[in-house]
């Protein structure tokens, strides 16, 4: 089982708005224990969404979906995933009373008459019709809810939420707070590494391999920058995994680059 994320959007892929989804849910992981497995980012094109959740559904991964659940012409990630599933979309009857109390608030807020029957309202309720079987994830800030759905292997599931951050990003955390806290801080994980100055990564290669070989719970991994203002030419040269490997494979890595007569500072 890995976590993945969806961030669906148009605007995104054009550069029209900035991407704030993959970062914030690296932080929102980190903070229980959890790691990122996987992203992807799609456009608003219903046959790429549906064959791309017709794929993820079919794993046992947990997923995060995010934008395109409006009703707007240009919103398809509640079709797909009703298409991808095999299943019709139908008006989940807890979603339709959450978003009726919305339309009644916003109406009362502009001492308006809160017409229910009106066109502009039951178009509104299309943002609660989800695939079959699903259930709603609450949203804090306007009450139109997101939903989740099993996933088609029978383990794991996909949590769709909106687009808009100020709503996401606290539909996560609840998902992650309600359905999963079993999961949290259950892998244990360190990572130290040192800044290498004047070394190519052809001559750090043989050690990193070596490292690497010797503890096979530890991951070596190297980030060559051309530096900037502040810092010159480098290679950030790590070893990240499990605790107890990690600082018998941290030994091993400095002891590498004293042979090496390199010059490094950790990071």
């Amino acid at each position: 089982m890995a976590i993945g994320l969806i961030i669906i959007g148009d605007e995104i892929l054009s550069g029209k708005r900035i991407d704030k989804h993959f970062a914030r849910g690296i932080e929102i992981l980190a903070a229980r224990g959890m790691q990122l497995g996987w992203a992807e980012y799609l456009g608003d094109n219903p046959e790429r969404i549906t064959a791309t959740l017709k794929r993820t559904l079919a794993s046992d991964d947990i997923v995060f979906s995010f934008g395109g659940i409006g009703a707007t012409p240009d919103d398809h990630t509640r079709q797909c995933a009703a298409v991808a599933l095999g299943v019709p979309l139908v008006l989940h009857p807890q979603a339709k009373t959450l978003i009726e109390e919305r339309i009644v608030e916003m109406a009362r807020a502009s001492n308006q008459d809160p017409r229910l029957d009106a066109p502009e309202n039951q178009h509104r309720l299309k943002m609660g019709e989800f695939p079959q079987g699903a259930d709603i994830i609450p949203n804090p800030y306007n009450k139109i809810p997101g939903f989740s759905i099993a996933n088609a292997s029978g383990t794991g599931a996909h949590h769709f939420v909106p687009g808009f951050p100020v709503m996401a990003h606290p539909m996560m955390e609840w998902v992650l707070d309600t359905l999963y806290p079993q999961l949290f801080h259950q892998i244990a994980w360190q990572e130290k590494s040192v800044f290498v100055y004047g070394s190519m990564e052809s001559t750090l290669t043989p050690l990193m391999e070596a490292v690497e070989t010797a503890f096979p719970l530890v991951k070596v991994f190297s980030l060559p920058s051309v530096g900037d203002a502040q810092t010159r030419r480098h290679i950030e040269l790590g070893v990240k995994g499990e605790p107890s490997q990690v600082a018998q494979a941290w030994e091993q890595l400095l002891a590498g680059l004293d042979r090496l007569s390199a010059e490094y500072r950790p990071v």
